[in-house]
């Protein structure tokens, strides 16, 4: 198992990985990229756990998903039920994730802004707008924008409807699909794909 997971995560962080795995064994299984999420901690009818990482994440964000999905594995062994991203999980991930929070593992674009986060972690990294951005950054190189980058009308697509970008509402914009002409609300670091003027 760590053979695979060490192609997907900073050198560095191999050890600390590996000794976290000794201590709470689990099956991961590495997946085709999932719109809506980076990973996740499955329980099946069986009784068998794993967990489950998108394969097109970079080495920075595979291993806080990584680190974000053990937690819940070890949360769910010392007291089954929990809220998912409860107090018990939230000090879980902290207590993991503090030894990789050193300049050897994570680069100084991402390390402050992930102390930051995990003060209060979120259910998802997403709701963080300067961590994603800044994790993104070490991306291969997209195609796709995040919708907070667009000007105000900007039309895009996103799973191949068209929509024009309009006002913003706390954490989200208000956009609408052009066909339908129907609102809808998306999170500020949706990616989609900015349509030319001519197209």
């Amino acid at each position: 198992m760590m053979e695979i997971l060490s192609k997907n995560i900073p050198e560095n962080a191999i050890n600390l990985v590996e000794e976290i795995l000794v201590d709470h064994p689990i099956h991961i299984k590495i997946v085709k990229n999932r719109n809506t999420k980076y990973g996740d901690f499955k329980r099946f009818r069986d009784g068998s756990l794993q967990i489950t990482i998108n394969n097109n994440l970079n080495e920075y964000q595979f291993l806080l998903t990584l680190i974000h999905e053990i937690a819940h594995f070890i949360t769910y062994k010392q007291s089954k039920r929990v809220k998912p991203h409860g107090i018990e999980w939230k000090l879980n991930f902290q207590h993991l994730m503090l030894p990789f929070l050193q300049p050897t593992i994570y680069p100084q674009n991402i390390l402050p802004l992930l102390a930051n986060y995990l003060k209060n972690p979120k259910a998802s990294t997403g709701a963080d707008v300067n961590l994603t951005y800044a994790l993104k950054q070490h991306d291969e190189m997209s195609e796709k924008s995040f919708i907070f980058e667009l000007a105000h009308g900007s039309v895009f697509t996103f799973n191949n409807k068209a929509f024009k970008k309009g006002n913003k509402r706390r954490t989200r914009f208000e956009c609408i699909e052009i066909n339908s002409r129907k609102n809808y609300l998306f999170n500020q670091n949706a990616e989609v794909n900015l349509l030319k003027q001519d197209e």
